[in-house]
């Protein structure tokens, strides 16, 4: 198979000066400098309005063909913005690329994100459950089955063992999930919408004044558990914030805890393989994940889910 090439800074350069058409040689064209932040795709910013994005391999182009038409389909749904491509096509055989306008504003890991910006994310949540299921799968859209939480919870379990010994973490508190627990939290039949999949904090868009401006990077979306959409919101802004925005969207205590242990498993679990070398994430950034998901709420306290609980997730 052919190797894929490597985007340097003047193969970015050139493609940008062509999409922009700052024409003359002498012109040197906008600054372009990588983005330093995670994804799989190599992505530049140039100037200060834009990025481009350069899809590294086949598969990844296939996501990205599919995000640009994604994002068509969700913008009218939702009350934050959407990046808006520009410019696309391949940036070498088989390779897309998309050059997008810039979304004004920082990330969840940099602005805390206010009560307004929690009405702001209920809305995102809102507006994902509203996008017809249909028209999304047309797109190309791949239907996710719903994990098990107690195989989650088994893994958890043995991380946090491990954890144990370098003073990480108390793996008592894990006992609050039971086997029994977790199979009340398991995902109902019928209720798998559109979710982004990757709400982690750098893809929120924040302003200063705590206000959710934008969500980025769409090629994870898939149809599946509404409550990943919520566990990726404890890890991005807090296990507090996150419920009170799926609350505020209509979502019940179901799918609310079952986020908030979804989260607190994949943290416990993502630190353990980092510390022996099988994750490459900042650790700062894993802690800090670790201490927003684990945030006591008051809906755990207060919430005893029966056996008659109902597809709506209400006790």
């Amino acid at each position: 198979m052919t190797q894929a090439p490597t985007p340097t800074a003047d193969t970015v350069r050139r493609l940008v000066r062509s999409l922009l058409k700052e024409g003359a040689a002498a012109t040197p064209g906008p600054e372009v400098r990588p983005v330093t932040a995670g994804g799989e795709h190599s992505t530049w910013w140039v100037g200060t309005r834009h990025v481009l994005r350069l899809a590294p391999d086949r598969d990844a182009a296939v996501r990205q063909r599919r995000e640009l038409r994604l994002r068509d389909l969700v913008r009218p749904h939702l009350p934050v913005a959407v990046p808006a491509s520009v410019a696309h096509g391949e940036w070498a055989p088989g390779l897309t690329y998309t050059l997008d306008t810039v979304i004004a504003g920082g990330t969840a890991e940099e602005h805390d994100v206010s009560a307004v910006g929690e009405a702001d994310l209920a809305g995102l949540l809102t507006g994902l459950r509203e996008v017809p299921v249909r028209q999304a799968e047309t797109l190309g859209v791949p239907r996710t089955p719903p994990r098990s939480l107690e195989a989650l919870r088994r893994m958890a379990v043995h991380a946090a063992e491990r954890l144990t010994a370098a003073d990480e973490f108390d793996p008592a508190r894990l006992l609050q999930l039971t086997p029994p627990g977790a199979a009340q939290l398991a995902a109902q039949p019928g209720t798998a919408v559109l979710a982004h999949h990757d709400l982690k904090g750098e893809h929120l868009v924040v302003s200063a004044d705590g206000r959710v401006r934008g969500v980025l990077d769409w090629t994870g979306t898939a149809v599946g558990d509404p409550a990943e959409d919520i566990a990726g919101l404890a890890l991005a802004v807090g296990s507090g914030a996150a419920v009170r925005a799926a609350t505020l969207a209509g979502y019940g205590a179901r799918p609310c805890l079952r986020g908030l242990w979804l989260a607190r498993c994949d943290t416990v679990i993502r630190l353990a393989d980092r510390l022996e070398g099988r994750d490459d994430r900042p650790l700062p950034l894993l802690r800090t994940q670790l201490r927003r998901a684990w945030e006591t709420i008051l809906l755990e306290r207060v919430t005893e889910l029966r056996d008659d609980t109902g597809d709506d997730g209400e006790p």
